[in-house]
């Protein structure tokens, strides 16, 4: 079916249930969670699997039933069956293929939009709301951190916590230029646009992960938070924003109800992008980056959203394409998603 140790995983299960048992278990808090987090995790695998053997033990029961009593009846219900079994065959195969070191950990997102006024910029808010939507259908929490809107229309840039199991592992690959070609709304003449807009994701990383970031290189600069906030946020100079000098890398957090907690959201986040960076960079530490890192390259996009002339959304990295668009644009990206982490799995 696909690579999946159930016997390890029992036996990792064992070895957490002794660890729980012991009197001095709660003696370190943050230990304790992460057994009892890794614990979870487990057995909803394992519950999963279970869940699958009785899907095609139903099937086989089935197709018994149907053989032995000549009864073409039961197709349809044979047919639905199956059709289930392999979506969630397909579903479990991805999640095994999650086992990247952040792959469990909850997200962060940014979205800007690209050079284009207001028509990329209105492209961009289609994008938050298409993850949006994606995290509810996944039953994700989502958390605001930053929201720079335009009058005009449309969103300058937006980041945002997704919150839940292997939130990270499903978004890293969504990273990239996502592009659309359509007939602009903000045209008067009607004629088609090409805009684009960058994602960038990295992981929420626990605290106990050390980073050692100089003071030096940062400069912090707070003012006015914009947009939605009341008028406590609006009076007072809450908003912050941290540049990382060296790599060009810009954080800025204004959704917090002070300027200090903006700051501990802006600090926690670019400690993230740092740490993904050096790791892609393979370098042992920070202050071996050097360079404009401050935005995804906007050389070659990884997806295309066309609504004209005809209706196609197509990942150019594996080739997956839907004609739906409008479904994809209310969240339905997992077949985009999960095609990506099994041409990763191969490579």
């Amino acid at each position: 079916m696909f690579p999946f140790d159930r016997d390890g995983l029992e036996e990792k299960l064992k070895e957490i249930a002794k660890k729980t048992e012991a009197e001095d278990f709660w003696k370190d808090q943050e230990t304790a969670q992460k057994l009892l987090k890794e614990k979870k995790s487990i057995e909803v695998k394992l519950q999963e699997y279970a869940h699958l053997e009785e899907e095609f033990s139903d099937v086989e029961t089935l197709i018994q039933m149907a053989e032995e009593e000549e009864d073409e009846s039961l197709l349809e219900e044979i047919e639905a069956t199956y059709r289930q079994l392999n979506k969630d065959i397909d579903d479990m195969t991805v999640k095994v293929l999650l086992s990247g070191e952040y792959d469990v950990n909850n997200a962060i997102i940014s979205i800007h939009a690209g050079s284009g006024g207001t028509d990329a910029q209105d492209w961009a808010e289609m994008l938050v709301r298409m993850y949006l939507r994606w995290a509810e259908r996944k039953g994700y929490k989502v958390k605001t951190i930053d929201y720079q809107d335009d009058p005009e229309g449309g969103v300058k840039s937006a980041t945002f916590f997704v919150e839940g199991e292997y939130a990270y592992g499903y978004l890293k690959n969504e990273k990239g230029v996502h592009r659309i070609v359509r007939i602009s709304p903000y045209d008067s003449s009607g004629r088609r646009h090409t805009s684009f807009a960058s994602l960038d994701v990295v992981p929420e990383i626990d605290d106990e992960i050390e980073l050692e970031i100089d003071p030096e290189d940062l400069r912090i600069d707070v003012y006015r938070a914009s947009g939605a906030g009341g008028q406590h946020v609006n009076k007072t100079e809450s908003a912050v924003r941290i540049t990382h000098i060296p790599t060009g890398i810009v954080v800025t957090c204004q959704n917090e109800r002070s300027q200090h907690q903006n700051r501990d959201v802006a600090m926690k986040i670019l400690k993230a992008r740092l740490l993904e960076l050096v790791q892609r960079e393979h370098k042992e530490k920070i202050d071996e980056l050097k360079g404009d890192y401050s935005q995804i390259s906007w050389g070659s996009q990884i997806r295309s959203y066309v609504f004209h002339p005809y209706t196609m959304v197509k990942d150019h990295r594996t080739g997956a394409e839907v004609g739906n668009v409008q479904a994809v644009m209310d969240g339905d990206l997992d077949y985009f998603i999960n095609e990506k982490l099994k041409a990763s799995a191969k490579e």
